[in-house]
């Protein structure tokens, strides 16, 4: 396709809003990386990006099923080889961002394949680690990759599915990690216990490598994917919607780790019921995750703020249910499904809303939610321990969700769910 025509179809796909010219209006990241669909394989590229996340996903989750099993190898207690997990939440927090601004000019399939070798690497030098303060910062650095692979997968299947239709390409991105949460922690976990947990490593360098591969060969070769100046990028960091929409994710999301982080006691102490169910509390959990992500990112693209609000709101009714009738398994399990799919249902649309808060720098973006993501679990499972500290029951850790959730809810209310977005969806 050729530079008018590609300019052409860009024109009509996003007229000017706000005033600004047509030549301002067409040279994001956010139009380019739209503007057309590549090549005859647009379905081979989405599975090489899910691929991508169920890798990633299952090198987090199936760290924490192996929490136990490295501390004893390596001389830690349990609180200090935790640091390995919060060291990867770290990496994504800050490491995540800062790489998408080191790479503000690279063209998303590079950088897609540069994250995927970093990947690998960190995972190597964790199944290597001789002790845990390698381990520490080696989970730092894996955990750097995620939320610049999630910001640049999303701009690239955004350019697959073509205009309009944002919410659905980060339901796809994210589509990975929902699969990694049914199948990939089980499978880490699983193959820690049977080989040791430098083996749930190689194994996700396996995974790796097959994401590596297909990468490298269903990634669309195109000029369109190339990305925009630093000044771009540190321009959306300048504006207090994009601040005020994370510190939403960060607030609203956090009720799912205030439930996820402790299914184990819901099943076995509140609901009294033997720790086999455990792993099937998980997985419906995941199924509830994987059938919100799916809907959610549908219907993120036709409406922005009824999926984030109606997400938000449904939860919370969710949690009132768990919090009083939790005891009864024949009610835990279904709410555990609503909760996953009511929170997942919200998070695309939260990724749309930043990318039109900001449309000069959609892989910064996405990195600044998953950043958030990362942020939320750890206020969940904080907010979740602290109501488990003072005495207030097992099923007390939804409270702190109710909190935290009704708090991102009320925040976006009153300052993000007014403000015009800086581009409309096309």
């Amino acid at each position: 396709m050729t530079t008018s025509e590609n300019s052409t179809r860009l024109q009509s796909a996003h007229p000017a809003v706000h005033g600004d010219s047509d030549e301002n209006q067409q040279n994001t990241p956010t139009q380019r990386a739209t503007a057309a669909r590549p090549g005859p394989r647009p379905v081979l590229t989405l599975l090489a990006l899910a691929l991508g996340t169920f890798a990633i996903g299952t090198g987090e989750f199936g760290s924490n099923g192996i929490l136990q099993l490295f501390a004893a190898d390596l001389g830690a207690s349990i609180p200090v080889a935790t640091y390995a997990i919060s060291a990867y939440a770290f990496g994504v927090m800050i490491g995540s961002p800062a790489i998408t601004l080191l790479a503000a000019r690279a063209n998303r399939r590079t950088l897609l394949l540069g994250l995927i070798a970093l990947f690998l690497v960190g995972n190597v030098l964790s199944g290597l680690a001789p002790n845990i303060a390698t381990l520490v910062v080696f989970r730092f650095i894996t955990g750097s990759v995620q939320g610049a692979f999630f910001g640049a997968g999303a701009v690239v299947a955004a350019y697959v599915y073509g205009p309009g239709k944002g919410g659905r390409a980060f339901a796809t991105v994210m589509g990975g990690l929902t699969v990694a949460t049914i199948l990939g922690s089980p499978l880490g976990t699983l193959v820690g216990q049977q080989a040791g947990w430098r083996a749930t490593y190689w194994t996700v360098v396996g995974l790796g490598l097959l994401a590596g591969a297909a990468l490298l060969m269903w990634l669309p070769r195109t000029d369109d994917l190339h990305g925009s100046s630093v000044a771009h990028e540190l321009a959306a960091l300048r504006r207090r919607e994009v601040w005020l929409m994370v510190a939403v994710a960060a607030l609203g999301i956090s009720s799912i780790f205030a439930v996820y982080t402790f299914i184990g006691p819901f099943v076995t102490d509140a609901a009294r019921e033997s720790t086999s169910l455990i792993p099937v509390a998980l997985a419906v959990f995941g199924l509830g995750m994987a059938f919100g992500n799916y809907f959610g990112g549908r219907a993120a693209d036709q409406d922005v703020s009824r999926p984030l609000i109606y997400g938000f709101s449904y939860v919370l009714v969710l949690l009132v249910a768990i919090a009083f009738t939790g005891r009864e398994i024949l009610i835990l399990m279904p709410a555990l499904f609503g909760v996953g799919a009511t929170m997942m249902f919200a998070i695309p649309a939260i990724q749309v809303r930043l990318t039109q808060l900001a449309p000069d720098a959609p892989t910064l973006m996405g990195a600044l939610n998953l950043a958030a993501l990362n942020l939320a679990n750890s206020l969940g499972a904080i907010g979740g321990a602290v109501a488990l500290g003072v005495g207030w029951g097992t099923l007390s850790t939804v409270w702190a969700g109710f909190v935290l959730t009704s708090a991102g809810l009320v925040l976006y209310l009153t300052t993000v769910g007014r403000t015009r977005p800086a581009v409309r969806p096309a």
